[in-house]
């Protein structure tokens, strides 16, 4: 069986690609992955002997340069049509195309495999994507919703009008290229009927949505056995549990001296301090011999040690805290962020901070919401009931599943 995973995003659109990929391996399928071609997605690949197709720019170098709202229907037809030569190229021969990534980039996957006549489906990593009576869409950048408008299916119809606005020119360009129609509704034409959610159903819960067959498998994560380096090791054995700050694949440009608050914030509990150092590119301020500056680490083994994880909110980092019973501070900068932060501060397990840019007293403010006894044992109490299994699930339907009839190859 030949498998292609395509996505394009940040590494939390990567990651959940990695952990299917093994799983698919382990059943014994063949497995391509199309993704940005960041050195770091390259290499996690590699580490699995899974071979990288890439697509489109640097996602990193995409993130730092903040093109601005008004160039993405040009950058969505750049992604598609990136999508439609990558995966075409990839996808011959295949059984299954595994779409996901921002909205273009799934569309143009998509498209490739109705081409091609082969299965598909559609993964979302949060289910705010999802149309959904109880909860409004997110905005598109430069695309605010409508203030004073409070009816979510009012907003939903407004969130497929902006999607064709923004991506049904490029999308009915790629999909010209591939010898297919365009379609009426890009958002339903990438969600369709039968979405997938692969997130964890205590952290994320789906509560069912008119007209979606949605499949939720669990966060797609693998078990990381990576060893600390030894300097880490020697500083977390020095001390008191310290608390960890990183985020991620987020630059942070709004809060130029983010280290700086952190570390003061964190100072303020009495507590040592690792930055991870991140698209943010976090550094050291000081000397002082209660921080330190990590890089890459295996966030599984580390998160277990901590007193508390300062983060983002990306999906895959909140779960990966979450599993490991570490408190969290939640500092939301676009996006999903906002829901996870939400999600976390609802299950009692952390703090959600209000807005993107803190300052030290309020992060100091919601560190002592985490690191109170409270949210520690409550933090505990739900990493046990988080699942483990969502990609090894998620390879389970997928290779159950192939021997449905695909659709036939256009002429």
């Amino acid at each position: 069986m030949r498998f292609v995973l395509s996505t394009y995003g940040s590494r939390g659109d990567v990651e959940p690609l990695v952990a299917l990929a093994v799983r698919l391996r382990e059943r014994g399928a063949e497995v391509r992955v199309c993704a940005p071609p960041d050195e770091d997605f390259a290499q996690r690949l590699a580490g699995f002997g899974v071979p990288l197709v890439s697509v489109g720019p640097s996602a990193r170098a995409l993130t730092k340069a903040a093109p601005p709202a008004s160039s993405l229907p040009e950058r969505a037809a750049r992604l598609i049509a990136g999508q439609v030569e990558a995966v075409t190229e990839a996808a011959r021969g295949c059984d299954v195309v595994v779409a996901t990534g921002v909205l273009p980039a799934a569309a143009g996957a998509l498209s490739v495999a109705e081409r091609l006549g082969v299965r598909s489906v559609s993964v979302t990593f949060q289910q705010l994507t999802l149309p959904s009576p109880e909860r409004p869409p997110l905005a598109y950048p430069g695309r605010p919703l409508p203030p004073g408008v409070t009816d979510n299916e009012v907003l939903w119809d407004l969130d497929a009008e902006n999607a064709n606005a923004l991506f049904g020119e490029a999308l009915a360009t790629g999909r010209a290229s591939l010898g297919l129609a365009p379609v009426d509704d890009v958002r339903g034409y990438v969600t369709g009927g039968r979405p997938w959610l692969a997130t964890d159903p205590v952290l994320d819960p789906w509560r069912g949505a008119p007209g979606l067959d949605v499949v939720q498998t669990g966060a797609w994560l693998l078990p990381d056995e990576r060893p600390l380096p030894a300097e880490l090791v020697a500083f977390l054995e020095a001390g008191e549990p310290p608390v960890y700050v990183g985020f991620g694949s987020m630059p942070m440009r709004e809060s130029a001296d983010v280290a700086r608050v952190a570390v003061d914030a964190v100072r303020a509990h009495g507590r040592r301090v690792l930055l991870g150092r991140g698209w943010a590119d976090l550094d050291l301020l000081d000397g002082q011999d209660d921080c330190l500056l990590v890089g890459e680490v295996n966030h599984q083994a580390l998160f277990g040690r901590v007193a508390a994880v300062v983060h983002h909110g990306g999906a895959g980092t909140t779960t990966t805290a979450t599993r490991a019973g570490a408190p969290q501070v939640v500092v939301p900068q676009a996006a999903d962020q906002p829901y996870w932060a939400g999600r976390v501060a609802g299950l009692g397990i952390g703090a959600a901070h209000d807005g993107p840019t803190p300052t030290v007293v309020s992060l100091s403010a919601a560190l002592g919401v985490a690191l109170s006894p409270a949210t520690g044992a409550r933090a505990k109490s739900v990493a046990t009931t988080v699942r483990t299994d969502g990609a090894a699930e998620a390879a389970r339907l997928l290779l159950t599943e192939t021997g449905r009839s695909a659709p036939d190859a256009p002429a």
